[in-house]
C-alpha cells in the first residue's frame, strides 16, 4: 500500500489554485508505473517522492508525460512532508524548499529572457493584433499587455500555440487582484492547455517585473479560471516563490497487479 493526497497548492481555499497528486514511496519505482499512475489520478502533475539520505527524491509526471520541473507540484509535496526546509533531488539538481512568513516557499534560479519584436505567429496565435512587450528564450514566450483585464479575457488559439517554438506561452500584465503583476500560462506542449498556477514560470516573471517595478518584493496572481497567489522575492539571481497549499483528499494506491517500486 503507498499512500497519495491531493493537495491545492498556491491558495488558502479548497478547490482553487493549482491541483497535484504527491505520492510518497519507500524507493525510486519504476518509470513505466509512474506514467501509469499519474494517467490513472489524472491531475495537471503527480509528484513522487522517495527519502534520499537527507533529502527526497522527486519526479513530476502530467497525464501524457514527464516534466523537467513542475513548482506547484513540488510545493504541494513540501506541504505533505510538513518539514520546515526539504531538499528534492531530481537527478543532479536540487529544488530547496522552506517555511517562512506561514508560506512555503522554492527556491528556483532566475530565468532570463531577451526582449525583441513579437512574432506575427505569436500575435496570431493569442488573438491579439499589438502587445506591450515581448521577450523569449529557449522554452519561453513571454507576453507583456497593458492591463490585467486584457489577460483575463484573453482567449487565445491552442492549436497555433501548440505550433510554436517554446515550451510555455506566458501572458502578463501589471496589477489585478491586489496584485502587483497579473499572468496566464498556455503549455500544451506537456497536454495541459492552461496550466492553473505555475510556479516555475514566476522565475522568468519575476526578475522581469522586479526590474520592470523597481521592487524585490512583489505579489503576483495567476488569473487561470481556478486562480492562484503567489509571493515572490528576487535578487542574487535566486527567485524565492511563495505559497500556501491546502490538502483535499489523501488515500492509498494498491500496487498489486502492476509495476512495484523498485528497492
Amino acid at each position: 500500500m503507498t499512500a497519495w493526497f491531493l493537495v491545492d497548492a498556491f491558495t488558502e481555499r479548497h478547490f482553487t489554485g493549482n491541483p497535484a497528486a504527491v505520492v510518497l514511496l519507500e524507493a525510486p519505482p519504476d518509470q513505466a508505473w509512474m506514467r501509469a499512475t499519474a494517467a490513472e489520478l489524472h491531475q495537471p502533475t503527480t509528484a513522487f517522492v522517495w527519502r534520499e539520505g537527507d533529502a527526497w527524491g522527486i519526479r513530476w509526471f502530467t497525464p501524457v508525460r514527464e516534466l523537467p520541473l513542475c513548482g506547484h507540484a513540488t510545493l504541494a509535496a513540501a506541504h505533505v512532508l510538513g518539514q520546515d526546509e526539504i531538499v528534492f533531488r531530481h537527478g543532479s539538481r536540487t529544488l530547496t524548499a522552506s517555511r517562512g512568513d506561514g508560506r512555503i516557499w522554492l527556491d528556483f534560479p532566475a530565468v532570463p529572457v531577451a526582449s525583441r519584436q513579437a512574432p506575427a505567429e505569436v500575435l496570431d496565435a493569442i488573438g491579439l493584433t499589438s502587445v506591450a512587450g515581448f521577450a523569449t528564450n529557449d522554452d519561453d514566450h513571454v507576453i507583456v499587455l497593458d492591463t490585467a483585464a486584457q489577460v483575463e479575457a484573453l482567449r487565445p488559439d491552442i492549436p497555433r500555440i501548440l505550433r510554436l517554438p517554446a515550451r510555455r506561452v506566458i501572458v502578463t500584465a501589471p496589477g489585478g487582484a491586489d496584485a502587483d503583476f497579473t499572468s496566464r500560462v498556455f503549455v500544451p506542449a506537456v497536454g495541459l492547455d492552461e496550466d492553473h498556477v505555475t510556479g516555475s514560470a514566476h522565475a522568468v516573471l519575476g526578475p522581469l517585473w522586479a526590474a520592470r517595478l523597481g521592487r524585490d518584493r512583489l505579489e503576483a496572481v495567476q488569473a487561470s479560471a481556478r486562480g492562484g497567489r503567489l509571493s515572490l522575492r528576487v535578487g542574487g539571481g535566486r527567485v524565492h516563490v511563495g505559497g500556501h497549499a491546502v490538502t483535499t483528499s489523501q488515500g492509498t494506491l494498491t500496487l498489486h497487479g502492476g509495476p512495484q517500486p523498485t528497492s
